[in-house]
């Protein structure tokens, strides 16, 4: 083999020696990124995330159930709950929408928009119900939403 006069002898070895070690390198690496908790499927995060946002909402919502019945009347329990209910199924349904956002869909759903509709209908026709602690409930998923953004690590 002929050498050129650019290399020193013995850097033609070392430069094929590395170019040999470069794929155990890479497999190793890679290996090293599979087992590492942090390199999760962004489905399952997202799975998890929204698991973690629904309990918090449930806490919320019975805490706030608690709060009413202590400090108001049953009626505005049931209405609270009522909206905390649509809330949880608003949230659902937003969740949904914005899950299948690039695989199926390029926008995001507009059906959940009918939810706070059906909870002013409801509320107007119904007497037992009244709209400020159904919208109140309606929006417990909020805080539960900042709640889980600010306890996230």
């Amino acid at each position: 083999m002929l050498k050129t006069a650019n290399h020193p002898p013995g850097e033609e070895e070392a430069v094929n020696q590395t170019s040999l070690d470069f794929p155990v390198k890479a497999a190793r690496i890679m290996t090293l990124d599979s087992l590492d908790p942090k390199n999760k499927d962004p489905n399952e995060e997202y799975v998890q995330l929204q698991l973690r946002i629904f309990r918090t909402t449930l806490i919320v919502t019975a805490f706030a159930g608690i709060t009413t019945i202590v400090f108001f009347d049953v009626q505005d329990l049931l209405s609270l709950l009522f909206g905390a209910l649509l809330g949880i199924v608003y949230l659902r349904l937003l969740s949904r929408s914005i899950g299948q956002l690039g695989k199926t869909s390029s926008s995001v759903s507009k059906i959940q928009l009918l939810l706070p509709v059906l909870m002013v209908l409801a509320v107007s026709k119904l007497p037992e119900l009244h709209f400020l602690p159904s919208f109140i409930g309606f929006m417990l998923y909020k805080p539960s939403l900042v709640l889980q953004f600010l306890l996230e690590p």
